[in-house]
């Protein structure tokens, strides 16, 4: 690892908080979309992550890349896959990112696992493709709502009605009829 390299490493390990395998995977997850797409830490919302786990990965991927939920540029998408998918708005380019090296972790300690994410090429820990789906778009304000049974205010998209009042998601009876 270069001087570089390794001090974005020990600032995704002070964000994250403790050094492990699965900030490694993001960790070089990021740097390689970095690096194929041409692109650093985004300000704004130029960048978007579609991330598929909510895994220890997905600090280092916050950390380097500048996507976060607050800004509107990260995107949780459960597939449990250690895969993510940018997008960079101002380029048109897109690149999604997949797990493919599989690592047998019955006979590998975390160390020598942390250690192979951290050296070995991207192309064999790495898939690249394009996502099968378009850039999500850009993050909207909703207006604030203040539900007729608790009081606290709510994003104007998370309202339900019941019996003609405005509920907060978690004063709302659930409805479901099994999907």
């Amino acid at each position: 690892m270069s001087a570089a390299q390794n001090s974005d490493w020990e600032q995704c390990i002070a964000f994250h908080g403790h050094e492990c395998p699965g900030l490694a995977m993001g960790y070089r997850a990021a740097k390689a979309a970095q690096s194929k797409l041409g692109v650093k830490f985004s300000p704004d919302e130029d960048v978007v992550c579609v991330t598929e786990n909510d895994a220890c990965g997905l600090d280092a991927v916050q950390y380097l890349t500048g996507c976060t939920l607050g800004k509107g540029n990260l995107i949780y998408r459960d597939r449990g896959k250690q895969a993510f998918s940018f997008f960079v708005r101002s380029q048109n380019k897109k690149l999604r990112v997949v797990m493919k090296k599989k690592f047998d972790r019955d006979t590998m300690d975390r160390e020598a696992f942390k250690k192979e994410l951290l050296s070995l090429p991207d192309e064999e820990l790495f898939a690249f493709s394009e996502p099968s789906y378009d850039l999500p778009a850009r993050a909207r304000l909703f207006k604030s709502v203040t539900c007729e049974q608790c009081g606290e205010t709510c994003s104007e998209r998370n309202v339900r009605l019941h019996e003609g009042k405005q509920f907060c998601m978690d004063c709302a009876p659930d409805y479901s009829r099994g999907w």
